[in-house]
This record gives C-alpha cells, sequence and structure tokens, in this order.
C-alpha cells in the first residue's frame, strides 16, 4: 500500500520487535500511516517492507532503500523511528566474540545507518529520526563488549548526524535514546526476578517519540538521550559526554 498523500507518515525500522510493535500500534491508534520494515511483517502496519536478511550490508540497504522509494512514491514522511536491535554477552575472550559482533552490527549498525540515509532522502524538513543507543555505551562494557561496541557506534552517528552538512533536512532532528532496561517480554522471561519498577515501559518511548514529532520538548538534533525509571517513574535526561 503506497503512502497516503495527506497523511502523517512514519517508518518503523525494527517494526515487528516489541518496542517496534508499540510504536506501530500506538501512531495507528493517532491515525498516522506506519510502514513496518522488518524480518517479518507486522499485520497492524499499513505497509511493510520485508527485509532480506544477507550478509552483505550493501546489497541489504539497497534492497530496504530501493523498497521504501517504491513505496513512498515521493511522498516524505514527518519520521523514522528506528528501534530494532539485539543485546549480545560475553567478553572478547568469549568464543562467540566474533559471532556476537557480527550480529549486534547488523542489528544495531546497519540498520541505524540505512534509517540515516532514509532520513537524508525522505524526511520532511522539521522531520525526526531516532536512534537506539543504550546508557550502558557511554561508559566500558567489558562483559558485554561487542554490544557496547555496536551501541557506541551508533551514538557516534546520532552526534554526526546533528552537526552541520550532515545531510539531513532542514529544521530535522537526529535523536538517539539510551535505555537501560526495557519492559520487554523477553527481558521478563529471561531475568523474572529482577525489579520491574525500574524497567521502562514500551508506552512511555511511544508517547515520547509521538510528542517529539510534534516538536514537543524535543531535544535538539544530535543529542543522546538517557531513558531512567525509578520506582515506576521514568525520565528523559540529556547525556553528558
Amino acid at each position: 500500500m503506497a503512502a497516503a498523500a495527506e497523511a502523517h507518515r512514519v517508518l518503523v525500522y525494527g517494526g515487528r520487535g516489541a518496542l517496534g510493535s508499540k510504536c506501530v500500534e500506538y501512531f495507528k491508534s493517532k491515525n498516522w500511516w506506519v510502514a513496518s520494515i522488518d524480518v517479518t511483517e507486522n499485520a497492524t502496519a499499513s505497509a511493510n517492507i520485508v527485509v532480506k536478511l544477507s550478509d552483505s550490508f550493501t546489497e541489504q540497504s539497497d534492497q530496504v532503500t530501493s523498497a521504501v522509494e517504491q513505496l513512498l512514491d515521493g511522498q516524505q514522511v514527518d519520521a523514522i523511528l528506528c528501534v530494532a536491535g539485539g543485546w549480545a554477552g560475553g567478553s572478547a575472550k568469549a568464543k562467540s566474540f566474533y559471532k556476537s559482533s557480527d550480529q549486534m552490527w547488523k542489528q544495531s549498525v546497519w540498520t541505524s545507518t540505512i534509517s540515516s540515509h532514509l532520513a537524508a532522502k525522505h524526511l520532511k524538513d522539521g522531520g525526526l529520526l531516532t536512534l537506539s543507543g543504550a546508557n550502558a555505551a557511554l561508559s566500558a562494557t567489558p562483559g558485554m563488549a561487542a554490544y557496547g561496541m555496536a551501541k557506541a557506534a551508533v551514538h557516534q552517528l546520532c552526534q554526526s548526524l546533528g552537526g552541520e552538512k550532515s545531510g539531513l533536512p532542514t529544521n530535522s532532528a537526529a535523536v538517539a535514546i539510551l535505555p537501560v532496561t526495557l519492559d520487554t517480554p523477553a527481558n521478563r522471561a529471561s531475568m523474572p526476578e529482577a525489579d520491574f519498577s525500574s524497567w521502562t515501559p514500551l508506552d512511555f518511548i511511544a508517547e515520547t517519540f509521538y510528542k517529539w514529532t510534534n516538536g514537543n520538548n524535543r531535544p535538539k538534533s544530535g543529542s543522546l538521550i538517557k531513558v531512567v525509571t525509578e520506582k515506576g517513574k521514568s525520565e528523559l535526561i540529556l547525556a553528558n559526554l
């Protein structure tokens, strides 16, 4: 389904994951046209682009870029929300270090890079691009080296997008969220004894993105925003580097 001509439009990269599905659902409830980009379809979305798994970055990026161009057919979008990602533990000594690094790079850096290029091509003036960093990657992550490395790269990319001549449209903003732990079914299953009151609800993130798309308390472009939850209360805090 091509993009509706007059509707508010958003691309959700990673639209089939826990946070992505919540974003699709939330923006649809606001009568937005929502396209999901992921390895499987999201039935709730207005349109889907299914990413073909590949070991070649240029192959995958070309496929997604071409599909988005065809889908939008000259229309621009108000926002691109890159919420794709994953987690892997292990130090540099781990047998899985190479595999984990490859996986983290594909899930976080490839998706963020493609989303950034899509934003440069298809975002409206004054539009929003969000990337997904991690609070942990603001410092050393020896027990999850691959994860920290990939997320730190996303942070750097976001900062670059906030600079002059970044390629983004006029008055648009690239903002990275840096959560601690998101309250997802997968996280609850893997950490059943944890204190869930310190985990950030997915609704809070989706609502924050929606506010930012409308210019409400939107951080300046290039900002890294920590998402901290304590005793069930979530806050957005600018990361000081």
